[in-house]
């Protein structure tokens, strides 16, 4: 009888979540079993990162901030409650998310993953001829020296005396650790033709009138009347290069520097890919990069090249493609070092372990997929003697080939089997399958989502009927005919990262599948080769940077016609329907919220009383288009907007043509005033190629579409890809999904494996081809899913 008693600490194995409301959520009540895996799924926007990340997760996380002191806290994000009744049972919350690591210039994997500083501590021991401490081998740690008097206190007396500070660093003081040097083109800072007062600086952001303008036009060096071309050469000397000195502008002292040292500063210290648009049109234009000729683009000072360990530096050992460094550490013998080099060891397989065997430690951590940047986070919990807390993952299975995808689900079972609670938002059936416990939100996304239509095991999920449960089985088959090229864009000699000198063929005219493992090659192509030709438009995956004010309205240019139309209709002027301009209401400032912060206590978030939440004036929210306001017309789906705007009064074309390409990509359920940071990853993507498509383009390449989309979702990306095909532009679409691979016309298949086991083309051909030959790695699981 006593073997049956549990004890009341056992009992709590369940994370109850009561009423939640997060985004599209309809007052949502939940059970989640601990220590299982529970893979949420449903359509893309249907509410599964709602639940998951911003209920579950952000609650958890909330509320452990509350346990630091107030003092603390106060150097903390602040996190808001998330809108639920209750939860119970919560657990540690560790996200695991797609955002990309920051694109900072001096960040690479190996200081992300920490990998550097093992091995800066590795070369500091046994490095032959020994050089100093790890800080030695950083290269971002400047050497600096220092000499002078110093006040010495002993026995209460005080004595001056002399002394020499003198720390060695690793970075290279041509570069300054970046590896890079850069040569600017002054024309393209200066139209020397006009006077400062005129706009001669053509520096994005330096408009006449502003501080960045003022600072030169009234230091005094020169008259700001005068164009540019007239100034004596002391001058022009002043305005491009003169080194920081302090002036006062308009009662205010400020630090004067020259525009050239002031734009290496302010804008080339940051990584390209961090950059907004313009700048890095701007940087593009101007800028010409190149490798350091002092450190060879290691970024290392001469001691750290000369210490070497088995014929290495630090900076080579840096360069090698994981795998082998691994190798090398594993044939180092230093019994002095060996912790040290147990722990690389450990770090360095578990790369291996994760799929990233392929990258180097030097690889700019700005360059990685999402994917990618994913996999680099999990690489710290793999060997965590942490047990008990919750995992969220968001879609681990993101830029990865199916032969990788079962070592991802290994991993995640891992995870699971330590006695945690791992919860995966996804959309992969191989993962899926693994899963203890299924949660299919939905029926559909936006308002017509937020429902929990299944709670179960996945075969009880695929007898349930619900639209993840009908397609979870679905397989494709390749097309018995395929379309004829109209031509080709030769591709000869690349070589960018792995690349081998590969020549190939990329047809015109039809739907082309650019496949192959994570790091074979397949983005090396498209950036070196395709992506910067004349009539391509290459939609990547990189974030769309934007603030609060942002939304899918602003962001494909939509309001402008809207705008437009609003004011002929009502005999003003457009800034008025602007939420960022004069309509904007005063006591919000258009957002629609006000945020009331409590110094170090948690800021409270509440809808904007004057204006209701709608953000304009009350003026502006009368006058009226066909019967709607402004604020209405935010308020509409991208569907509903496209029957207003389609016909009668409020018919607008050049809006109708932006609403019917957010309406191809499967977008018609988001509204047009929705904060472009409550959309999902497959939103924002998507969002993206449909801004992106009215560019008009001979070629589109996409990088992996389908990412974030369910199941039934893939079809209908398929359906807008053979529509573009069929209206003459080519596309090519680097993908992983069996779907698109066998629905494309023609596969260029890399590899054969990543790195530098990779970088060839191993098939060219129809999809079915690739499956009748099974010659590559993808060929074998594209037959095994045509099959299936």
């Amino acid at each position: 009888m006593a073997d049956t008693i549990v004890h009341p600490a056992d009992r709590h194995d369940t994370i109850r979540v009561r009423g939640a409301r997060e985004n599209n959520l309809r007052n949502v009540d939940l059970d989640l079993p601990k220590r299982r895996l529970t893979v949420f799924t449903g359509v893309s926007g249907s509410g599964k990162s709602s639940l998951a990340f911003e209920t579950i997760a952000s609650e958890s996380q909330r509320m452990i901030n509350e346990t630091y002191s107030a003092f603390v806290q106060g150097f903390m994000p602040q996190l808001a409650r998330p809108d639920v009744d209750s939860l119970e049972g919560l657990t540690t919350a560790i996200l695991v998310d797609q955002e990309r690591l920051g694109a900072n210039i001096r960040s690479t994997v190996g200081t992300a993953s920490d990998a550097n500083a093992l091995l800066r501590t590795l070369f500091s021991r046994v490095g032959e001829p020994r050089i100093g401490p790890p800080n030695a081998f950083s290269f971002n740690t400047p050497s600096v020296k220092a000499s002078g008097a110093i006040l010495v206190e002993r026995t209460g007396s005080a004595k001056r005396e002399r002394a020499e500070f003198n720390v060695l660093g690793g970075m290279c003081a041509s570069c300054e650790g970046t590896g890079r040097v850069s040569d600017l083109d002054v024309t393209e800072l200066i139209d020397d033709s006009l006077s400062l007062n005129e706009g001669a600086i053509t520096i994005p952001g330096y408009k006449p009138g502003g501080w960045s303008v003022r600072m030169y036009a009234e230091s005094g060096y020169f008259d700001p009347d005068v164009p540019v071309r007239d100034f004596t050469d002391a001058q022009t000397q002043d305005l491009l290069y003169k080194e920081e000195t302090k002036v006062k502008i308009g009662g205010i002292n400020l630090t004067y520097q020259g525009l050239v040292p002031q734009v290496r500063k302010s804008i080339l210290s940051k990584d390209r890919e961090a950059m907004q648009k313009g700048i890095r049109a701007f940087v593009d234009r101007a800028v010409t990069f190149r490798t350091c000729p002092d450190c060879s683009g290691t970024r290392l000072a001469e001691p750290a090249r000369t210490s070497r360990i088995a014929g290495i530096h630090i900076g080579e050992a840096c360069a090698m493609q994981v795998t082998d460094l691994l190798t090398w550490v594993r044939a180092i013998n230093e019994p002095g070092a060996g912790p040290v080099l147990d722990a690389l060891a450990d770090l360095l397989s578990s790369f291996v372990e994760i799929g990233l065997g392929y990258l180097s430690l030097d690889r700019a951590s700005g360059s990685l997929s999402g994917g990618e940047a994913q996999r680099l986070k999990m690489i710290t919990h793999l060997g965590s003697p942490l047990t008990d807390v919750t995992y969220v993952f968001d879609e681990p299975t993101a830029g990865l080939h199916p032969h990788d995808i079962r070592r991802m689900n290994d991993l995640l079972v891992r995870l699971r089997d330590k006695g945690n609670t791992v919860l995966v938002v996804e959309h992969k059936p191989e993962t899926i399958a693994i899963a203890d416990h299924v949660v299919d939100v939905g029926p559909g996304a936006g308002s017509a989502g937020g429902e929990i239509c299944f709670a179960g095991t996945v075969a009880e999920l695929r007898a349930s009927g619900t639209i993840t449960g009908r397609h979870l089985d679905d397989r494709a088959r390749t097309k018995p005919q395929v379309r004829e090229r109209t031509g080709a864009v030769g591709i000869r000699g690349a070589t960018r990262n792995n690349l081998r000198d590969v020549d190939v063929d990329v047809p015109t005219g039809v739907l082309v599948a650019l496949t192959g493992v994570a790091g074979s090659g397949k983005s090396s192509l498209v950036d070196e080769q395709l992506a910067g030709r004349g009539g391509v438009v290459f939609v990547d995956q990189s974030a769309i940077k934007g603030s609060i004010r942002s939304n899918p309205a602003t962001y494909t240019g939509l309001l402008d016609p809207i705008r437009k139309a609003f004011a002929k209709a009502t005999g003003t002027k457009p800034a008025l329907f602007s939420s960022n301009s004069e309509g904007a209401c005063p006591t919000c400032k258009g957002n629609g919220v006000i945020t009331t912060e409590f110094g170090f206590m948690q800021g409270v978030t509440t809808p904007c009383e004057d204006c209701g939440g709608r953000r304009f004036t009350a003026d502006v929210l009368e006058l009226t288009l066909a019967g709607r306001s402004i604020a209405d017309v935010f308020d509409m789906s991208v569907s509903a907007a496209l029957e207003f705007f389609g016909e009668g009064e409020a018919r607008l074309p050049a809006a109708v043509r932006i609403l019917q390409r957010l309406d191809d990509v499967g977008l018609g359920y988001i509204s047009l005033g929705q904060s472009l940071s409550t959309l999902s990853g497959g939103e924002r993507q998507r969002l993206k190629l449909a801004a992106q498509m009215a560019d008009g383009a001979e070629m589109y390449v996409l990088d992996e579409p389908t990412t974030g989309l369910h199941l039934a979702d893939v079809e209908k990306m398929l359906e807008m890809l053979d529509r573009l095909v069929d209206g003459g532009t080519s596309v090519v679409v680097i993908e992983h999904h069996q779907a698109v691979m066998a629905h494309a016309d023609w596969i260029i298949d890399m590899g054969p494996g990543a790195g530098h086991d990779g970088g060839t083309v191993v098939f060219e051909g129809t999809p079915a081809d690739l499956v009748s030959a099974r010659s590559t790695l993808t060929g074998e699981h594209l037959a095994e899913y045509v099959a299936g």
